[in-house]
Formats: C-alpha cells, structure tokens, sequence
C-alpha cells in the first residue's frame, strides 16, 4: 500500500466501515471520501488528523512516510496497556 487512498480503504475495510460512516464522523460527504480513496483529492490538514483520530493511526501512516501500523491508547488504564502489550508480545513470539 503505497498511497493515501490505498490505505485509507484498507483501514475502512478493517474496520467494516463505509464511506458514508467514515463521512458522517469526521464531518464530510461520502463523495469526498471516495475522492481521496481514488486518490482524485487530498484531505486538508484538519480532515488529515480527524482520519488519523478516528483509525488510530498517525498521520505519518495515512502520507505513506511511516510503514508501520499504530494502536491507539488513549483512554485506556495502565492496566489495560500492559495487558495489550503483554498479547503484542505474545503474539510476536508465538508461532
């Protein structure tokens, strides 16, 4: 996945959204989204890091100048934190 459309499609589609669903959150028309999925439009700097809020990616991720794949923790416990780390590290060095 190279651009941004690419992997806005690929967060969408994780996360079994729509276009019109992705619209309504972040305040834009369906049409707009499917603009930036076909890469026929760029989102503003504001509707940049409304998409990087409601994925949980940064906007790095979104541009394509960060390959790697974040989780949001906001609002979660210590607790919780360590526990989800614990099964990031479990699932790295499991088979």
């Amino acid at each position: 996945m190279n651009t941004l459309g690419e992997r806005l499609i690929d967060l969408r589609k994780k996360r079994r959204m729509t276009q019109q669903q992705v619209a309504d959150k972040i305040w834009v028309s369906k049409a707009t989204i499917s603009a930036y999925e076909l890469s026929n439009r760029d989102p503003s700097y504001e509707v940049l890091i409304k998409l990087s809020k409601l994925f949980g990616v940064s906007t790095d991720y979104l541009l394509g100048l960060d390959g790697k794949n974040t989780i949001s923790v906001d609002g979660l416990t210590d607790g919780q934190i360590a526990l989800l780390s614990g099964l990031i590290e479990e699932l790295r060095n499991g088979d």
